[in-house]
C-alpha cells in the first residue's frame, strides 16, 4: 500500500486517509506550467447546493446551506409560472500575493441552479426568502384548503 503514494508521485496530506492522495503533476516546476493549473486542482463542487424540501400543513419549506455566500449573491425567482429557481455563484478570491504558494484548494467556487416545480396549492403571489447565518430559507405559503361544505337535508316522512 505504500508503493501506491510513491509510484503516482503523490503526497498524501493524511497517511491514515487513503483517499487524501494529491494530484501528481509532472508538469509541475516545469517552464512549461501545470498541467492541472485550473482543473483538478480548483475545487468546482458547488454546483449542486443541497437543499431540503419540508412541507408544513401552511407552508413548503426550502432550506438551503450557503456558507460564505452574501444574499446578494443568491437569486430566488419564479418561472414559468410554477418553477421556484435558486441559484448563485461564490466567486474564487483572489488574495495572491507576491511569494505566495497554494499547497491546497478545497473550499468550493463556482455557480449552482436549482429548479423546483410547485404544486397547485402553491400562493406564488406570496414567496419570502430570508438569509441568516448561511441559510437560505424560502417559504412558499400554501393556500387553505376548502373544506367540503355539508349540507344537511332533513328527510321527510
Amino acid at each position: 500500500m505504500a508503493l501506491i503514494p510513491g509510484f503516482f508521485g503523490g503526497r498524501r496530506s493524511n497517511i491514515f486517509d487513503p483517499l487524501s492522495l494529491d494530484i501528481w503533476d509532472p508538469f509541475e516546476g516545469s517552464p512549461f506550467g501545470s498541467a492541472v493549473a485550473g482543473g483538478a486542482r480548483e475545487t468546482t463542487a458547488f454546483a449542486n447546493a443541497r437543499i431540503d424540501w419540508r412541507e408544513t400543513p401552511e407552508a413548503h419549506v426550502f432550506k438551503a446551506d450557503l456558507p460564505g455566500l452574501r444574499k446578494e449573491e443568491v437569486k430566488v425567482e419564479v418561472e414559468d409560472g410554477r418553477v421556484l429557481q435558486i441559484s448563485g455563484e461564490r466567486s474564487r478570491e483572489k488574495e495572491e500575493k507576491e511569494g505566495d504558494k497554494w499547497h491546497r484548494m478545497e473550499r468550493s467556487s463556482g455557480g449552482f441552479l436549482r429548479r423546483f416545480r410547485l404544486p397547485e396549492n402553491a400562493r406564488m403571489d406570496q414567496i419570502k426568502a430570508a438569509m441568516e447565518n448561511g441559510v437560505l430559507t424560502v417559504t412558499v405559503p400554501k393556500e387553505e384548503e376548502k373544506k367540503p361544505e355539508v349540507k344537511s337535508i332533513d328527510i321527510s316522512g
